[in-house]
C-alpha cells in the first residue's frame, strides 16, 4: 500500500513538473503601448491651476477631523510590481475625481473646472493602459488590494469632510510622485 502512494506521489509531481513555470506577475509588454510617459510632469500651467483650487478650498476646510489615514505616509506606488502601479493610481484617481466633483458642484467661480479636466484626461488614459493588460493574470493581493480595500471602503466610512481633506492634502502627491512613478514605469524609484 505504501508502494502504491509513493507511485502517486511521484507521478503527481511529474506532471506538475512538465506544466512549467507559472507567472508571478502580468506581462507588460501591453503597457508599453500606453501614452502614460507624457504625464510624467505636467505643466506650469496645469499646476498653477491645481495650487489655486487647493488654496482656495482649504480655506473651507474647517473642523475636520478623521480618525485614520486615507493616504498613508508610508504608501509608495513602487512597492508595488510595474502591472499594478496603474491600477492603484486609478483607483486613487476614481476617488479623488468623485471627491473633488462633488466639492466643485458647491464652490463658486469654477475654480475646479481645469484641474478636473486634467484629471479627467489622465484618468481616460490610464484605465486604456489598465484595460489593456491581460486579465487572466493574478487577481489583487497583499499590498495592492488593501490599498483598493482601504480606498474603496473610504467613501462608505468617513465623514465627506474628511475625504475632502484627505484628497486635497494628498493631490501633489498623486499629481507629482504617483503619476510620475506610473508614467515611469519600471524605471519607478
Amino acid at each position: 500500500m505504501a508502494t502504491m502512494w509513493v507511485l502517486v506521489l511521484v507521478t503527481a509531481g511529474l506532471s506538475l513538473a512538465r506544466a512549467g513555470p507559472v507567472p508571478t506577475s502580468k506581462p507588460t509588454t501591453t503597457w508599453k503601448r500606453c501614452d502614460i510617459g507624457r504625464f510624467k510632469s505636467l505643466s506650469p500651467r496645469e499646476l498653477e491651476a491645481f495650487k489655486k483650487a487647493k488654496d482656495a478650498l482649504e480655506n473651507s476646510l474647517k473642523n475636520w477631523s478623521c480618525g485614520s489615514r486615507l493616504f498613508p505616509r508610508n504608501r509608495d506606488l513602487n512597492q508595488l510590481q510595474v502591472w499594478e502601479r496603474p491600477v492603484a493610481l486609478e483607483a486613487e484617481l476614481a476617488l479623488t475625481l468623485k471627491v473633488l466633483e462633488t466639492m466643485a458642484d458647491r464652490s463658486q467661480g469654477g475654480i475646479l473646472d481645469q484641474p478636473l479636466h486634467t484629471l479627467r484626461h489622465i484618468r481616460s488614459e490610464l484605465q486604456a493602459c489598465v484595460s489593456a493588460q491581460p486579465t487572466a493574470g493574478p487577481q489583487p493581493r497583499g499590498r495592492l488590494h488593501h490599498w483598493l480595500h482601504r480606498l474603496h471602503e473610504a467613501s462608505k466610512k468617513e465623514s465627506q469632510g474628511c475625504l475632502e481633506a484627505s484628497v486635497l492634502f494628498n493631490l501633489f502627491r498623486l499629481l507629482k510622485k504617483d503619476l510620475e512613478c506610473v508614467a515611469s514605469g519600471d524605471l519607478c524609484v
